[in-house]
Formats: C-alpha cells, sequence, structure tokens
C-alpha cells in the first residue's frame, strides 16, 4: 500500500458522529490519534455542533512524531453542514482545505436536488482526459466528511452501506460490512456502552486523479480497514473508537484518545449550520 493510499484510507476514518433528530444544541469533540507500525503519525480532531436538525462539523487532520519528521508536510480541514430530516441526512455543503508540501487546495462543494453538485476549486484544478470525472460518477457523491455522515446515521446499520466519496480530484465508493460485534468490555475502547459494532471498509476507486497504478488500486482494495463503532455517552449515536489496517510498511492502527460534550450558548447555537 502506498503512502498516498494509506493517507485516504485515514481520512476515510473521519466518521463522524451522528445526531438524533432534534437535538438539544450541544458540542462533540473527539480526538484520534493514527500510528503507522507502531510510531506516531497523524492526529484528527473533531468538533461537531448539534442544533435542533441541523449540524455543522470540523475536522482537522494532520502529522505528528517521526512521520511529520520524514515525510511531506500535510495538514487538512474538512468541514461539513446541513440539515436532518426523518429520511436521513440532508447536507447543504462541505468543504476541504489541504496543504501538501508547500500547495494548498481549497474544494468547496454545494448540493442541490436529486444529487446535483456545484463545486469550486482554488487553484482550478485541469484533469487530463483520463482523469476526468463524468457527471454520472459525480451524480450522488459526497464531500468526505459529509459521506462520513451519512454512514454515521445509519446507526447499527452503519456497516451495511456503500457511499459514494468526492474530494474534488477524486471519486471513490466505501462499502462497508459487518463482521460482528464485541462487549464493550473486551474492546480495549475506554468508556465504552453496551456492545461495540465492527466492520470492515474496502475502497473502490471510480474516477480521477490517482497515484496508483489500476492493478495495484485493485490490489489494496482487498486489504480492508477494521473499524469498531461504540456508544460513548447517553444518545443512540454510535461513535468511531478504534481502527487497524495491514499495509506494506506496517499495520495502521487508531484510537480515541479523548471525548467531550457541553452545551451550546445561545450565541453558537445560532451559529450552527449558518
Amino acid at each position: 500500500m502506498s503512502f498516498r493510499k494509506a493517507a485516504i484510507l485515514v481520512a476515510a476514518w473521519q466518521l463522524s458522529p451522528a445526531p438524533a433528530l432534534a437535538q438539544e444544541p450541544r458540542q462533540v469533540e473527539v480526538g484520534y490519534e493514527i500510528t503507522f507500525a507502531g510510531f506516531a503519525g497523524f492526529r484528527i480532531d473533531l468538533t461537531a455542533r448539534f442544533n435542533g436538525t441541523r449540524y455543522d462539523v470540523e475536522t482537522r487532520t494532520f502529522k505528528e512524531g517521526l512521520l511529520k519528521a520524514l515525510t511531506i508536510n500535510y495538514h487538512g480541514r474538512n468541514r461539513a453542514w446541513g440539515g436532518f430530516a426523518p429520511g436521513g441526512a440532508q447536507p447543504a455543503a462541505g468543504s476541504l482545505s489541504i496543504v501538501v508540501g508547500d500547495k494548498p487546495r481549497t474544494w468547496l462543494a454545494e448540493y442541490g436536488s436529486g444529487g446535483a453538485m456545484r463545486e469550486t476549486h482554488n487553484p482550478g484544478w485541469q484533469p487530463t482526459p483520463s482523469q476526468t470525472i463524468s457527471d454520472t460518477d459525480r451524480q450522488g457523491s459526497l464531500d468526505p466528511l459529509s459521506a462520513a455522515l451519512a454512514i454515521g446515521m445509519a446507526g447499527d446499520a452503519a456497516c451495511d452501506k456503500t457511499v459514494r466519496s468526492n474530494d474534488g480530484k477524486r471519486v471513490i465508493d466505501v462499502l462497508l460490512h459487518k463482521v460482528g460485534t464485541e462487549p464493550a468490555a473486551a474492546s480495549g475502547i475506554p468508556n465504552a456502552r453496551g456492545d461495540v459494532l465492527v466492520c470492515e471498509v474496502y475502497s473502490k476507486r471510480i474516477a480521477g486523479e490517482f497515484a496508483e497504478a489500476p492493478k495495484e488500486a485493485e490490489t489494496e482494495r482487498e486489504r480492508p480497514i477494521k473499524l469498531w463503532f461504540a456508544y460513548l455517552d447517553a444518545s443512540s449515536i454510535r461513535y468511531p473508537a478504534k481502527m487497524e489496517a495491514q499495509t506494506s510498511f506496517g499495520t495502521i492502527r487508531g484510537r480515541l484518545t479523548w471525548f467531550r460534550e457541553r452545551p451550546l450558548s445561545t450565541e453558537e447555537a445560532q451559529s450552527v449550520g449558518r
């Protein structure tokens, strides 16, 4: 597995919590640590604000430790906002702000009816003919964080979904399959309650700009990520709490490092999704 592919899979772990409808205004903050072959690798800090049927979620992903010292600079911020209805999440928009090396890139996706998407790239993206994403491949795709929310909204059925994720340059299908459940006490996840849902996650490239050759990409698709989803508070939300993935350069492991929540102030609540 290439480092670029590993980074894509790490980003796929940003599966945000899914709120129940008509929540009291509150903020949830979650911290994750990703290690590569036992060495510090990535940190993911997530802040989610919920007010009634509106949500606004942000993540910050950055390198640390040996990986930061020995590999190219990477820093990413994602944001997704929208509303909820009885039929599920209704994303309004999602944005990415990524710096790789010394090259920044931003992308905004705004969603309309019927799976339509309006995109804004900065700098502009000029794909080659083989990298072009067709309207058919783009249809129904979501920015990575909005795609993660769609998974989280499924609750106990989160492991039985296929979601199309789009980062502006690449479209991939994220396929989740249920492995089983574990007692919280045996999962090694602090503060977990009840049972823990265990899933395998595969990715399938659809269209866009990929570093790997197609044959390599198909081989990598046979190596799933293993994810554990746990109840961590009094709500019916399942949070991603642990991850493992086997790669050619060692095992990637992810764990939840902290979790906290608090009520929103009146001013904070009014700004959710604005």
